[in-house]
């Protein structure tokens, strides 16, 4: 597979990497209750942390939108997670649009993962890897650790950060190299000791998972010869998994006498749609003009290549190309009958088509295969309710419900539904739930006391209300 074309200039790549150092310290000084100095790193100082880490990191990076691609990396990372023995936070995966090999653990559970390593991935096994590392890094609170150890960061420090994210270009990076890389190396770099120990941890992972753990060594072999030189690297800090002899030699004895058990059936599933997965982030990532040459050169190289079929499929849709977006997914059916990635986008596109019925029937078999796929459950819902099939609609919201995240358009939709059926309590109960989850207070109010002055004779749901409103006054 030919080098992702490069999303990020050169001097935007440094003015990013510096803002991204001042948000680390930005979320250590400005967001640290006062009343834990002198103690360790709570687990709820550390996810208030991690939510307003997060909130900031993306209004500066670009990140993955694709319901198929963050469904099945929360997927496979929760599926990595079922051996921990506690889970201290609520796990959440993101995938970063830069090319980049790199991952990374924030504060509070928050796990990215850089495009470019997913690209580069030969199998799932080599991402498991990496998450399985990041994982451990989390369940064994490194980063908390760190940053409990050196709470006295000087202000000096912080003006050299800010000053080198606020300056940018050529100037903010010499600010940022010259006085800040290496205090905030030694400050948030972990240890040797953290390094080791999330190596083992992870091969434990890997192990229970069903993945193979040798594939910890050839992904690390991957990102050390894809390190940059120049200007415009990465800078060490930010690198949670550096490579290195010692670190080598340490896998390799684990390793030996190692043997490879019985295949599980969950990483079987990830090992066969990782390929789906791999062109959807080509196909959504690259350039139209660059995704679309690649597949058709695939396509010149094999005719029946299932992936070229597909990612043809993924950009036509893309460019509402549908008709010959239709083509080319029938013809990876062809090859590859009961994909459901393939029937699922299959079925999307025959709807963007205006072919509703047939979509909604293509949908429905995905949907009887695989009734917990939240991707084809938002489509199917969707649906349903564009044909205004509300009762078929609401079941399948009320579902997505309980899987978490829950996109906001489900409690919207739900609302609408209710609404269409006359059900008015209930219509306005799920648009307050929809506003108070975007922040929009007024408005949440209003539809939760219409809700409330609806549902007299509905005991259950004056409680939701109650607790709805108890969550708005807490907020």
């Amino acid at each position: 597979m030919r080098k992702v074309p490069v999303f990020i200039k050169k001097k935007e790549t440094i003015r990013k990497c510096a803002v991204f150092v001042a948000l680390v310290i930005l979320s250590i000084l400005c967001f640290w209750p006062q009343k834990s100095l002198g103690f360790p790193l709570s687990v709820e100082e550390e996810r208030v942390m991690g939510e307003k880490f997060l909130a900031e990191v993306k209004n500066y990076f670009r990140f993955t939108d694709d319901q198929f691609a963050n469904q099945y990396i929360n997927n496979l990372g929760h599926y990595l997670i079922r051996p921990l023995e506690t889970k201290p936070f609520p796990f959440r995966f993101y995938i970063i649009k830069d090319n980049r090999l790199n991952a990374f653990a924030a504060p509070g559970g928050h796990i990215f993962i850089f495009l470019g390593l997913i690209e580069t991935a030969d199998m799932v096994d080599e991402l498991a890897a990496v998450i399985c590392h990041e994982i451990a890094h989390v369940s064994a609170r490194h980063l908390a650790q760190r940053i409990d150890q050196n709470k006295k960061i000087g202000l000096g420090t912080m003006a050299g950060v800010l000053a080198g994210a606020l300056i940018g270009g050529k100037a903010g990076s010499a600010v940022v190299s010259g006085s800040v890389a290496a205090g905030i190396q030694t400050q948030l770099h972990f240890s040797r000791d953290d390094e080791r120990q999330a190596d083992q941890l992870g091969f434990n992972y890997m192990d229970a998972a069903g993945f193979d753990p040798s594939c910890m060594v050839s992904v690390l072999n991957k990102i050390q010869k894809s390190q940059w030189h120049g200007t415009d690297r990465v800078p060490s800090y930010l690198l949670t998994h550096p490579t290195g002899p010692e670190r080598m030699a340490n896998l390799d004895t684990m390793l030996s006498g190692y043997t490879v058990k019985t295949e599980r059936s969950e990483a079987v599933r990830f090992r066969n749609q990782f390929p789906f997965f791999k062109t959807i982030i080509i196909a959504k990532s690259w350039s139209p003009s660059d995704s679309e040459r690649f597949f058709k050169s695939e396509l010149e190289k094999n005719p029946h290549s299932i992936s070229a079929h597909f990612g043809l499929g993924v950009v036509l849709k893309e460019q509402s190309q549908y008709d010959p977006a239709i083509d080319h997914l029938q013809k990876a059916m062809t090859e590859s009958p009961d994909s459901l990635p393939i029937l699922r986008l299959l079925g999307e596109t025959l709807i963007l088509n205006n072919q509703n019925e047939e979509g909604v029937g293509v949908l429905e078999k995905v949907f009887k295969q695989d009734p917990q796929d939240k991707s084809t459950l938002l489509l199917l819902a969707n649906s349903y309710q564009d044909l205004e099939q509300y009762e078929k609609a609401i079941p399948l919201y009320k579902r997505l419900i309980s899987m978490e995240p829950v996109p906001n358009e489900v409690f919207h939709n739900l609302g609408v539904s209710y609404g269409r059926l006359d059900k008015l309590a209930l219509a306005h109960y799920y648009f307050g739930i929809y506003f108070l989850r975007s922040g929009k207070r007024d408005k949440s109010v209003f539809h939760l006391r219409k809700a409330e002055g609806l549902s007299e004779n509905d005991p259950a749901l004056r409680n939701q209300i109650r607790r709805a409103m108890e969550e708005l006054n807490k907020r």
